[in-house]
């Protein structure tokens, strides 16, 4: 048996498993970043294209990590790209991806909007932990390993995003009763 460390990059049927297996998980994280079903398949695809180009590199018992290290760093390229965007002035439409995906619908429309602000909200650094543990199915370890952070602390941002997403939540509950009472 060879040592992982040792062993040659990815094979052509190493990332095409890696596609099969990580497509609907990652679209999942990357959709929870751009809120665009259209701009999240088109970061999927960039993202594939990307381990394809660096696949002699990878070791296959990595992989897994560093497709969702590069997915998460265009993801949050790409929010950056926006925010610039709409602060210089160059689109005055209003942000795309406006639909809710189906398991959010049921959620009903304002709880979603509400979790969705709530994440929004989170610095980066705190958003891709929460993002990366509720979505992609990947071990505190491989998430670790994807955002090049301890495992510790993968653990203690999780819990930071989740109170912060919570006080967010139990906040505007507040404020909304408050206004109805008025």
């Amino acid at each position: 048996m060879t040592d992982p460390a040792t062993s040659p990059g990815l094979t052509a049927a190493d990332v095409e498993r890696l596609f099969v297996q990580m497509e609907r998980p990652l679209f999942n994280v990357v959709y929870r970043w751009l809120w665009d079903r259209d701009e999240s398949a088109e970061l999927v695809q960039e993202t594939f294209a990307r381990l394809w180009q660096a696949r002699a590199r990878v070791r296959p018992d990595t992989a897994g990590a560093f497709v969702y290290r590069i997915a998460v760093n265009l993801a949050a390229s790409r929010r950056r790209w926006r925010a610039l965007r709409r602060f210089v002035a160059l689109d005055d439409a209003a942000p795309a991806g406006a639909d809710v995906q189906p398991d959010l619908a049921v959620l009903g429309a304002e709880r979603a909007a509400a979790v969705r602000a709530a994440v929004d909200a989170l610095p980066e650094k705190l958003r891709r932990v929460l993002v990366l543990c509720e979505l992609s199915e990947l071990s505190y370890a491989d998430i670790a390993a994807a955002l090049e952070i301890p495992v510790g602390t993968v653990g203690s941002r999780r819990h930071a995003a989740a109170d912060r997403v919570r006080r967010h939540l139990h906040a505007q509950e507040y404020r909304r009763e408050a206004a109805i009472r008025r």
